[in-house]
């Protein structure tokens, strides 16, 4: 990805750290197609990059993302054929929920439709106390998208998932937080600095560990209970050969703090 420039999206990577910047402030980075087309273009890579270990999704400005921007799709969108979807365009969802590094939402402001989509599929979701959020389908008239269906129900269970859908309404990061949506919530002038420092915590971790870790949280969800432990023991097991655990070790024994390489 090395010398891109997007147009709605900024992506920045620092070592083992990347940042994916929903970028449109002016809109409180309401979702056009060019941006769900630069954002699949930009994860797609990110998930190739093995030096990546973790990636924060965020807002620019005010707005983390309030879903699709209504002026530009009750105009009928921007028009051009460079712009026009196509069917990898919507896999935003599984790449934030399947690619290798760990995602983390970093809800700064406004969060709702597909915008919230994007959130339930990251790994973690923490919240600045004035984000706002919302289902907000209905509202216009559609069923959704970005598969919050299929995330919100293992995020705040079957019952709930349902009433937020069908009962659209905005509620606050408290609420967000009571319910599960959110883990953590920060005040704002605290909030880049909070995330930061689990950011660099993530990034610390033995990054074969910490990629295995999260490979085992996705294949659980599509296997049976004894098929997965069998590939978690064989992992775990596979794991004592690394030189990164055996320096783990070392390291507890020893009282200080391990230098991992990698392998």
């Amino acid at each position: 990805m090395s010398g891109r420039t997007f147009e709605t999206i900024r992506y920045e990577k620092s070592g083992p750290i990347a940042t994916l910047l929903l970028n449109r402030p002016e809109r409180l980075n309401g979702m056009t197609n060019r941006m769900l087309r630069e954002t699949g273009e930009a994860l797609a890579a990110a998930a190739e990059d093995r030096e990546l270990r973790v990636l924060v999704l965020t807002g620019a400005g005010r707005g983390f993302c309030p879903g699709a921007d209504l002026q530009v799709t009750a105009a009928g969108g921007e028009g051009g054929p460079e712009d026009r979807l196509q069917a990898r365009d919507f896999r935003v969802p599984v790449l934030l929920h399947e690619m290798p590094a760990v995602t983390i939402a970093a809800i700064n402001g406004a969060c709702a439709g597909a915008g919230l989509g994007w959130a339930c599929a990251c790994d973690l979701r923490f919240a600045a106390r004035s984000a706002r959020f919302n289902t907000a389908f209905l509202d216009v008239a559609v069923a959704g998208d970005m598969g919050g269906p299929w995330f919100l129900p293992r995020i705040v269970g079957a019952a709930q998932a349902r009433e937020l859908y069908m009962l659209p309404g905005k509620f606050d990061a408290e609420h967000a937080l009571r319910i599960g949506l959110v883990s953590r919530v920060f005040d704002g002038e605290r909030f880049r600095d909070e995330v930061r420092a689990i950011v660099e915590r993530l990034a610390e971790a033995a990054p074969i560990a910490l990629r295995t870790m999260k490979s085992n949280f996705v294949e659980a969800e599509r296997m049976d209970l004894e098929s997965y432990i069998a590939l978690e023991s064989e992992r775990h097991i596979r794991m004592f050969s690394t030189a990164d655990t055996r320096e783990a070790f070392r390291a507890k024994v020893e009282k200080r703090k391990p230098r991992f390489e990698g392998r």
